[in-house]
């Protein structure tokens, strides 16, 4: 049976690659975007198979009223990819509060508004799959990245709750960790603080040496989630996973070290 996906951000990147392997494979596509023409070629292609939805995850109003078009043209939601996001890059100190605010507005909220819109549409089909992109940025962090990764690990600490409210519905949710990839992600929109003086020897010799993959390689892996019966809460993509898990081994060890002062501060 075909099923029916809700992207946000489909006009580039994995939303697109993900949305037309979907279509590809036979199955029914929303694709949403704040400006639709990148998505005329879906359309053209697959005509009635796909719905392309202007929309700015800001706006609650237009998630809602989104969702509702999208069920009245399909019927039914089965999932769900909170997509739609955008870097920015500044130390923590050069973030400004418009610009945190921003990169919040759209990678925490605007995923918040989604899950809150099509939550009653699974309810009701006692069953569907929420998959949050959030990153590896998302269990990790790099140094003038700390306003992105507040709002990927805010999409993260939500998700986890969100899993335990929702499984006696049926209901999957699944973070998906990105590692980089040859994506446009650094082009179509990768927003920059002004620099201080102070963080030019920090950025110098900091800056993380990226692994950099192959787009194209996640779609089997997409579709092998979406078609789990059981899929995971929590998916890397990519070649991260030595690095996350040297750093939960280290949390893991320091919490250890210190689990005296830990018990001590209990009390009785």
């Amino acid at each position: 049976m075909s099923k029916v996906w809700f992207f946000t951000g489909a006009a580039s990147g994995f939303g697109n690659l993900w949305a037309r392997a979907a279509l590809e494979r036979g199955d029914r596509v929303v694709a949403t975007s704040r400006n639709t023409e990148p998505l005329d070629d879906l359309v053209s292609r697959f005509g009635e198979s796909v719905l392309a939805l202007e929309l700015d995850v800001t706006d609650r109003e237009g998630v809602f009223a989104a969702v509702e078009e999208a069920v009245r043209r399909f019927g039914r939601i089965d999932i769900a990819v909170n997509n739609a996001g955008y870097g920015h890059v500044g130390m923590v100190e050069e973030v400004t509060e418009r610009e945190l605010r921003q990169q919040l507005e759209t990678n925490f909220f605007g995923a918040v508004w989604v899950t809150q819109a099509v939550l009653p549409v699974l309810r009701r089909q006692r069953g569907g799959h929420l998959i949050q992109v959030t990153s590896e940025g998302g269990v990790r962090a790099y140094p003038g990245f700390g306003a992105y990764h507040a709002s990927k690990w805010a999409v993260e600490g939500l998700s986890e709750a969100l899993t335990q409210e929702i499984e006696d519905f049926g209901i999957h949710v699944t973070l998906v960790e990105p590692g980089p990839y040859a994506t446009d992600f650094a082009s179509r929109g990768l927003r920059v603080s002004a620099p201080l003086p102070s963080y030019d020897q920090i950025r110098a010799t900091k800056a993380p040496d990226f692994r950099i993959g192959d787009p194209a390689a996640t779609v089997p892996a997409i579709l092998a989630l979406a078609d789990a019966s059981n899929p995971p809460t929590r998916l890397i993509l990519g070649d991260v996973f030595p690095e996350i898990e040297a750093i939960y081994e280290q949390r893991l060890t320091t919490w250890r070290d210190w689990q005296p002062v830990s018990q001590a501060a209990f009390g009785a």
